[in-house]
């Protein structure tokens, strides 16, 4: 393809973007994105330049490092647009440089190769002392950030493919010697947009910004099997101002997991999640659909998630700790879900999730204080909630409003079970566990809904 073809297609793609911006202000459609806004770049390669062929058999490794580091070096007023035009272009890891925009025309695969004896090993992130699965390093990511700013990863729905049955396997077998790595992770970033791609059979995690800073994700597509082990959607990690709005996600783990650190890796790291936005997501799992941990050691603060549709869920909404993780977790607002087909409606609990080692201080115990749960709308849901703190650090101010969840069948424990938890409850069907109703009488929930 031309430079002027590739010049053309992004025009195009400018002047759509700039519509569906002005169409959503003027219809009020509310969203966090301008956090970060889209940048147009002059300077445009396309990955052909380089050597790469779309024939699904080629390894185009060589050419994406090469575009890459045309384009870090040199450094193009504005940045560089790479092009990856229609075609399946399999390659191994590569790194992301800053001021870039990575672009996939419709019909444009970038796929991961399955041959792992030379996936590049990273060091452990430091929040968590050691990989989240193995001791010692990590695979790194498919696609990886590392200190960058200003990146756009977006496109006309193009996919990103980790090809990750080779690594599900590996895990089924315990053959893995180090964490399996992430599809997309940006650590230590600032000022990225990931929009208008399709992700899919991701290693491990999906799309993981860790100790990031100003990050949008929109208009994405996430699909992994439902067995697919540990193939989270996107989780947002020590990191603030992140805004994940209008995508679908379909996988193995959890839909949106916000973390911020494992144990007394994450309490000494001490860097939380903040100002979190979560809005307009679909989707279904196994797991859950909007979760907090329980990796929550750094501390999680100020997350709303708001119109999210969920089915065919193991969670509704899931909020997890554990003794050693300490941390506070804090101001999580969720409303305006519905769900169908659910096992369990609402999980708020504090036994929840593994250890690094045994360093861990039982003594280390989180707190979780001030969450608003409402208009929340279920259907076939097995048990509407349970609300599980601990009894040396109870979970305070949790106040659920405007709730019906009817379930398909009654649970043995009956709908509602609760301990070590002080709150409050209006409008909440079925009835709930006497520690919110009793709440809800003394006025306890100190901030209105």
């Amino acid at each position: 393809m031309s430079n002027d073809q590739v010049q053309n297609l992004i025009t195009c793609f400018a002047v759509a973007l700039v519509f569906l911006q002005c169409s959503s202000s003027v219809a009020g459609v509310v969203t966090c994105s301008g956090i970060v806004p889209m940048v147009y770049r002059n300077d445009k390669i396309s990955i052909t330049d380089f050597g790469a062929v779309g024939d699904g058999t080629t390894l185009n490794t060589k050419a994406f490092r090469a575009a890459i580091y045309r384009i870090e070096h040199l450094k193009r007023r504005g940045g560089t647009l790479l092009y990856i035009p229609p075609g399946v272009y399999l390659t191994e890891s590569f790194n992301l440089t800053s001021r870039m925009t990575l672009y996939l025309a419709k019909g444009a695969v970038i796929k991961a190769t399955q041959e792992t004896s030379n996936w590049p090993l990273i060091a452990p992130l430091p929040s968590y002392g050691r990989g989240r699965e193995r001791p010692g390093g990590r695979y790194m990511s498919f696609i990886h950030g590392d200190g960058l700013h200003d990146v756009i990863i977006t496109g006309e729905n193009g996919t990103i493919d980790g090809q990750g049955d080779v690594w599900w396997n590996m895990w089924r077998q315990r053959t893995l010697q180090f964490t399996r790595p992430n599809l997309v992770e940006f650590k230590d970033s600032r000022g990225i947009i990931i929009s208008d791609v399709i992700f899919k059979n991701s290693p491990f995690w999906n799309i993981h910004p860790v100790y990031c800073s100003n990050v949008v994700i929109r208009y994405v597509t996430i699909l992994a099997p439902a067995s697919s082990p540990n193939t989270d959607g996107i989780d947002p990690d020590s990191s603030s101002h992140v805004c994940i709005e209008d995508s679908y996600i379909s996988t193995g783990d959890d839909l949106i997991a916000v973390k911020s650190g494992w144990d007394q890796y994450g309490i000494a790291y001490g860097r939380p999640s903040n100002d979190i936005t979560i809005r307009r997501i679909t989707g279904s799992s196994p797991f859950a659909g909007i979760a907090v941990g329980s990796e929550t050691s750094g501390g999680v603060t100020n997350v709303l998630a708001e119109h999210i549709t969920l089915s065919n869920m193991g969670i509704g909404i899931h909020l997890k700790t554990n003794i050693g993780r300490g941390g506070i977790i804090r101001n999580i607002t969720i409303s305006d879900v519905y769900m169908e087909n659910v096992r369990k409606g609402i999980k708020i609990a504090g036994d929840v999730g593994d250890h690094p080692d045994e360093n861990y201080n039982p003594n280390a115990l989180p707190v979780m204080q001030h969450i608003r749960i409402k208009n929340v709308w279920g259907e076939k849901v097995q048990q509407a909630g349970l609300i599980k703190g601990l009894k040396n650090s109870p979970f305070t101010d949790v106040c659920l409003a405007n709730i019906h969840l009817a379930g398909s069948s009654v649970s043995r424990n009956g709908p509602w079970t609760c301990s070590d938890v002080r709150g409050g409850a209006v409008q909440v069907s079925p009835s709930p566990c006497s520690e919110l109703i009793s709440g809800s009488q003394t006025n306890v929930c100190s901030i209105p809904f």
